[in-house]
């Protein structure tokens, strides 16, 4: 018999955070992987090169809250693509600023573009009142 105690997994704010980011991730993906051949980590690296200009891989590990193992992968990813160039820094010979290439930008702008689609495909599909709630909500409890 359940009582109001009873833990219901299905119900827990985390895991159903968990299931709509991946469902919605799933979904989304398949513009940057059947398009470029690219994993998740390669779209958020190349995102931010795309937006933000030239960086290191130590500020994009630190922007985009991606260990700096995922990101020196997708880099290497990108830049076997011709997605990227890496330039070793003037001021700290250890550290390579990293930007696009015309191919890198390309599908920077492509990739943006399907992103926009797709923010507005969800958009009629909560309704802009709800999507905008639910934005706000997210950023809420990513900030915690």
């Amino acid at each position: 018999m359940q009582t109001e105690d009873d833990f219901e997994l299905a119900g827990f704010t985390p895991y159903l955070l968990t299931l709509a980011a991946e469902s919605q991730s799933d979904v989304f993906s398949r513009n940057y992987r059947d398009l470029y051949g690219m994993l998740r980590t390669e779209w958020r690296v190349l995102y931010h090169l795309g937006r933000y200009g030239e960086l290191s891989a130590r500020e994009i590990s630190e922007r985009a809250r991606i260990h700096k193992t995922k990101v020196s992968r997708a880099v290497r990813a990108l830049e076997e693509k011709r997605f990227l160039a890496r330039v070793t820094s003037d001021t700290d010979r250890r550290s390579e600023r990293l930007s696009l290439r015309a191919p890198g930008r390309a599908a920077f702008d492509v990739l943006s573009q399907a992103a926009r689609d797709y923010e507005a495909a969800l958009e009629r599909r909560l309704g802009k009142r709800d999507a905008r709630t639910l934005r706000r909500l997210l950023k809420r409890l990513a900030a915690t």
